[in-house]
């Protein structure tokens, strides 16, 4: 009878050790393989089980999260969504992640394994953190300056602090509302469908991800490289400029929009806005020295992320002098999101220092203790100091005597360059209304606040397209709605 009882116990013994290596193998070994079943909700069920983290702007969220009560539990809510999507991006049940939402989930989402209060505590447990929060860098008041300037339009803005890189405002148009995304039903799939037959493309974050022949405002990286290369020495002498100027080896003729072109000196070139002068310029600078500064300024750079990644802006490496000509007045090939042209006025009002920019002050834990902060960014020299200081000036009297005049602000320093871009077959297509510009205010030892602007369809003949009509009064709303929240 013993014997009987031992051989059971073993017997029962053997089937608990093959129950456990089976539950071993089908938890560690075949785990991978169940996860990534489509037919498995579980890993869905348990990423939206729980409320997401919010995503700040000046200390208040402007996201949130909605208690469905069904199987996939807490669907996203967006405070003025429209105004801050090309910030947030969104976060759908259905459709994914984007933009803040992608680059900073695994806080917002509670995956990110420096929540979790031990070291491989989550993957031991298998539980989840809460959501951690994103701070950003937006200042409101700028934000919604730029958002409110674009109304109707399509184009873009970004607003930058010089001396940090800080991105202070971030505007797309036209834009959408993420909300209606934010679901797994047939209201997310409408809107899906809609948002991406929409020819507007609402959902393109025209500051970033959208590239523009920048036009006139290259002329200051043009400029920055005739005074670092020493092509120019006195801004005040005549440049020897036909007008209008042959291409080298054609026979295309490039004319100026303004008279008094003929060899004008780099500082009435700069005011009149002369093609002639700077393609003439860009050719006597040369390509390599061309492309070393427009690199140095971040044209040609595939890494730049905010923290999500930001469209390629070009400066053509390989260029014969017509080619070159045409680049360094910002057209041919020269492309560059509103994101690299802040950048570009930034290094101007920095002393020819351009900072990395960034949209993420900190990430915090769900009690707002910071688990990680931006820290110092990387600098890069762009020009040197002495032609940074020449540059600003050159800047400061587009606007007080030329065509940037809708940029001043009293009682500030404001310095800018106005753009038109020609673009499509045959430069048929509206031109494009650029401004980039920079202010300080008038107890600022330093300036404050570097823009861009794009507008792409602005209201106005063709004929009497500006940046100084169209895009320079919307700089000056972010300029001074920066200048005057501190």
């Amino acid at each position: 009878m013993t014997r009987h009882i031992r051989h059971a116990g073993v017997f029962c013994a053997l089937l608990l050790v093959a129950l456990l290596l089976n539950a071993a193998r089908v938890q560690v070994v075949q785990a991978p393989a169940y996860d990534g079943n489509p037919a498995n909700r579980r890993p869905e069920i348990f990423r939206y089980g729980q409320p997401r983290g919010d995503i700040l702007v000046g200390g208040r969220p402007v996201t949130g999260s909605k208690d469905t009560r069904e199987h996939l539990r807490y669907e996203r809510t967006y405070t003025e969504g429209p105004l801050y999507a090309p910030v947030t991006g969104f976060a759908s049940q259905l459709y994914g992640t984007t933009l803040l939402e992608k680059a900073e989930d695994g806080i917002l989402s509670g995956t990110d394994p420096m929540l979790a209060p031990f070291p491989l505590w989550n993957d031991f447990t298998r539980a989840r953190s809460r959501g951690g929060d994103v701070v950003t860098t937006l200042d409101p008041a700028a934000q919604r300056a730029a958002y409110q300037g674009l109304a109707g339009r399509k184009g873009a803005v970004a607003a930058l602090e010089p001396s940090t890189g800080r991105i202070l405002a971030l505007v797309s148009a036209p834009s959408y509302d993420p909300r209606p995304l934010s679901g797994n039903g047939a209201e997310a799939a409408r809107a899906w469908r809609r948002l991406n037959a929409d020819r507007d493309r609402p959902m393109l974050n025209r500051a970033v991800r959208q590239t523009y022949p920048p036009g006139s405002t290259f002329k200051v990286v043009t400029a920055a490289a005739a005074l670092d290369s020493g092509v120019v020495r006195d801004l005040d002498e005549p440049t020897d400029s036909p007008d209008p100027y042959t291409l080298p080896g054609t026979r295309a003729r490039l004319t100026n929009a303004s008279r008094g072109c003929r060899d004008a000196s780099l500082r009435e070139a700069f005011t009149l806005s002369c093609n002639t002068v700077f393609a003439k310029l860009g050719v006597e600078v040369g390509a390599p020295d061309m492309t070393a500064t427009a690199h140095a300024f971040g044209f040609d750079n595939p890494a730049l992320r905010v923290p999500f990644p930001v469209a390629r802006s070009t400066f053509g490496t390989s260029l014969d002098s017509a080619q070159l000509a045409l680049s360094s007045i910002g057209q041919y090939n020269t492309r560059a999101t509103p994101l690299q042209m802040a950048m570009v006025a930034a290094a101007v009002a920095n002393g020819g220092q351009v900072r990395e920019p960034y949209l993420v002050e900190r990430t915090t834990r769900p009690g707002g203790s910071t688990l990680a902060a931006a820290g110092p960014r990387a600098v890069r020299q762009a020009m040197y100091p002495s032609t940074a200081v020449r540059l600003r000036a050159l800047m400061r009297e587009v606007v007080e005597d030329g065509t940037g005049h809708r940029a001043a602000i009293r009682g500030a320093k404001v310095g800018g360059k106005t753009g038109t871009a020609q673009h499509g077959l045959g430069n048929s297509g509206t031109p494009y209304a650029w401004f980039v510009s920079w202010a300080q205010g008038d107890r600022d030892p330093a300036p404050r606040v570097a823009v861009a602007v794009v507008v792409e369809d602005a209201e106005a003949d063709r004929g009497d397209i500006s940046g100084g009509g169209d895009a320079a009064p919307i700089a000056r709303a972010v300029m001074k709605a920066v200048l005057k929240s501190r």
